[in-house]
C-alpha cells in the first residue's frame, strides 16, 4: 500500500508507520484528536458516509437540529423512545480507544479532544483531565433551562416508565442528551481547552478524522502554526495530509497500539 506524502512522491506504507512510531517515541506531551474513525471498530457507523446514520436516516439528522427538537414534541417524544428501546448492545471501546489510556498511563498524553459524543474513550479509562469531549456525550443529559446533567439513564428509566417527553425534575425545562446538536454552541471552557493543548503539545496527532469539521478542524493548524509535526492516522484522504509529517492508512485498533507502545 503506498500514500503520497505533502511533497508528493508515492511513499511505502511501511516507512509512513516507521517515521509515525518515530515521531511519536520522541514525543513527550501529545495532543490528540479523534473522530469518527476510531469508533466504526466498536460497530458505530459515521453520519455522512455510505451507510452513515444520516444517509441512511435522514430524518435522524433532523432530530439533531436543535430548533426543531425545541419546537416539535413529537420530534422529542420520537428521539427518546427511540433510545430507550433499543436493542441493540451497547458499544465497547476498542483497541484504538484502549491504546489512548495506555498513552495517557505512559504519561505522554497531553491533551484528548475528540469530536465523538459516543463515550468511549471515557469508558476505556481515560481521565477526564485530559479529555475533551467537544461535542458533548449521548451518555449524560442535561437541562437546556438549568443546565442541569445527569446520567442518561436516569431519564431513559422514566421513558420506560411513561414519561414520554421527560422533562427537569429541578426546573421543568426540556431534557435532551448532552451532545452538542445542529444550532447549539461548544463549551468555550472546553474549547479553550483543546486549543491550549494544541498549541502546547510537541506532537499533534489525528485519529480517524477527515479533518472537514470545524472548529475542531482548526486543532492541526494551530499545531502547525507553532511548528508541531502533525501525524495522521486515517482510512481515507485528509485535508492535511500534504503538511503531514506522516499519514498512515491502516485499521485504527489494528496500528494505535503499535504506533503508541513506548
Amino acid at each position: 500500500m503506498a500514500v503520497q506524502d505533502r511533497d508528493g512522491p508515492l511513499t511505502d506504507q511501511a516507512a509512513q508507520i516507521a517515521l509515525g512510531r518515530d515521531l511519536i517515541r520522541h514525543a513527550h506531551a501529545i495532543c490528540v484528536l479523534t473522530g469518527a474513525g476510531i469508533s466504526t471498530e466498536s460497530g458505530i457507523p459515521d453520519f455522512r458516509g455510505p451507510n452513515g446514520l444520516w444517509t441512511k436516516d435522514p430524518g435522524a439528522e433532523r432530530l439533531s437540529t436543535l430548533a426543531h427538537y425545541l419546537q416539535d414534541r413529537e420530534a422529542r417524544v420520537a428521539a427518546w423512545r427511540r433510545r430507550a428501546l433499543s436493542k441493540d448492545p451497547p458499544p465497547r471501546p476498542n483497541a484504538g480507544h484502549l491504546a489512548l489510556v495506555d498513552l495517557e498511563a505512559q504519561g505522554r498524553l497531553e491533551l484528548l479532544v475528540t469530536q465523538n459524543i459516543d463515550g468511549l474513550h471515557h469508558l476505556a479509562g481515560n481521565s477526564r483531565e485530559r479529555l475533551v469531549e467537544l461535542h458533548g456525550s449521548l451518555r449524560e443529559q442535561v437541562c437546556l433551562t438549568c443546565q442541569r446533567r445527569g446520567p442518561m439513564e436516569e431519564v431513559l428509566e422514566r421513558v420506560r416508565h411513561g414519561d414520554a417527553d421527560p422533562h427537569c425534575q429541578a426546573c421543568g425545562g426540556i431534557l435532551k442528551s448532552a451532545a452538542i446538536s445542529f444550532g447549539q454552541g461548544l463549551s468555550a471552557a472546553e474549547w479553550d481547552r483543546a486549543q491550549t493543548g494544541a498549541g502546547t503539545c510537541d506532537l499533534f496527532l489525528a485519529v480517524g478524522t477527515r479533518l472537514e469539521v470545524f472548529p475542531a478542524a482548526e486543532l492541526p493548524a494551530m499545531a502547525l502554526a507553532a511548528g508541531t509535526p502533525l501525524v495522521v492516522v486515517n482510512q481515507e484522504p485528509t485535508r492535511f495530509d500534504r503538511r503531514a509529517r506522516a499519514v498512515i492508512r491502516a485499521p485504527i485498533g489494528q496500528i494505535l497500539g503499535e504506533l503508541l507502545a513506548p
